[in-house]
């Protein structure tokens, strides 16, 4: 009971100097903090059970992460001291500071084995079947990592971080963007009983970044009224235009890349669904929006017109009865296809934009 209750203490204070480093830190104590953590983990490494070259790895990631740490901080958060100046960048800075215990943990869980080759001896042993599978592995690890630095590129990174100020994770910053003449025209479509679900490889640099996490080619999920696509709503940045929310979109914006596609998908649905959802999405612009960047980590929103976009798409069907698919977690742009099991989209087309393909627009 003594150690539980040290332990409770421990916890309430690591919460309090967490809270207090997110509302009155500066550079120079998310520096100190980043250092010190560095510090700690990197003894932890040493002290460990772990082969040699895995505690070296283990340190020279955790070395790599301090810098990324600092960097953030310097470069994203600025040196202010004020918290309401940029409250979602200083709660980044702050998450960031669990990135060496995701590291250890994810070491600890996969047993080691994830971070170091065999040795010579263990490599003349291995029969031809493990060596050719490990090759694959090698080939299929250097393909990964030369489509991540394309992805990962510093005008990808410099357009993201550049647009953070204008998002909002706790107020809606985004209201009346979707005109009177866009209700207009997706209510001359209400004869029409099915709504259309887009999955779209976008190459905007969120999509790109994501794509390196999820492994995913199409990260962007819309609701379209019509199959002429001339209705397509979903939850997006804003593209510097409008704020990041609930925003109307063009299919000529998603053509950020030589290889810029789009599929879409009918699904059948009942006039009175189709009017339900419109009605969501008038009383959504009505009350006001904005995009969910922290429910791409945590799957939470601090207030319910807070989205992502498929988390959009997702609440959308599952507010007029028509999703077809439980999903508890985060709810991924390839999920709305993937996780049809019981067939109940219609595939239509896929939309090349840029002529790579027997369909161009």
């Amino acid at each position: 009971m003594e150690i539980k209750r040290y332990f409770n203490v421990f916890t309430v204070a690591v919460a309090v100097f967490i809270a207090a480093l997110y509302f009155y830190g500066n550079a120079v104590l998310f520096n100190l903090v980043y250092f010190a953590l560095f510090l700690f983990m990197s003894f932890r490494a040493l002290q460990s059970t772990a082969r040699k070259r895995t505690r070296f790895m283990l340190i020279i990631t955790y070395l790599v992460v301090m810098i990324l740490q600092m960097a953030f901080y310097v470069q994203v958060v600025g040196g202010s001291t004020v918290w309401l100046e940029n409250p979602v960048r200083r709660l980044f800075a702050v998450v960031f500071l669990l990135l060496p215990m995701i590291i250890s943990r994810y070491v600890a869980v996969n047993k080691y084995t994830e971070l170091y080759l065999p040795t010579l001896e263990e490599a003349v042993t291995i029969r031809f079947s493990q060596a050719r599978a490990f090759a694959g592995s090698i080939v299929h690890a250097v393909s990964v990592v030369k489509q991540a630095g394309g992805r990962l590129s510093p005008r990808n990174f410099k357009d993201l971080l550049g647009d953070l100020p204008r998002h909002d994770t706790f107020r809606y910053v985004n209201a009346g963007s979707l005109t009177e003449d866009y209700f207009e025209a997706a209510k001359s479509t209400l004869s029409d009983p099915s709504l259309y679900i887009i999955i779209s490889n976008t190459g905007t640099p969120a999509s790109e970044i994501i794509s390196v996490f999820t492994h995913k080619q199409f990260n962007h999920a819309s609701i379209s009224y019509d199959s002429a696509l001339k209705t397509v709503v979903s939850y997006n940045g804003g593209a510097r235009v409008y704020p990041p929310g609930l925003n109307r979109e063009m299919v000529v914006y998603f053509n950020r890349k030589p290889d810029a596609s789009i599929l879409v998908y009918r699904l059948p649905v009942t006039g009175e669904q189709k009017r339900n959802a419109l009605d969501k999405i008038e009383q959504i612009n009505r009350e006001g929006s904005a995009y969910n960047l922290l429910g791409l980590f945590i799957n939470k929103s601090y207030k319910p017109n807070i989205m992502y976009c498929s988390q959009f798409v997702y609440k959308m069907l599952e507010y007029i009865g028509a999703s077809y698919f439980e999903m508890k977690g985060t709810v991924k742009p390839t999920d709305l296809i993937e996780k049809d099991y019981f067939r109940k989209l219609e595939f239509v087309e896929e939309l090349r934009l840029n002529g790579y393909g027997d369909k161009k627009i």
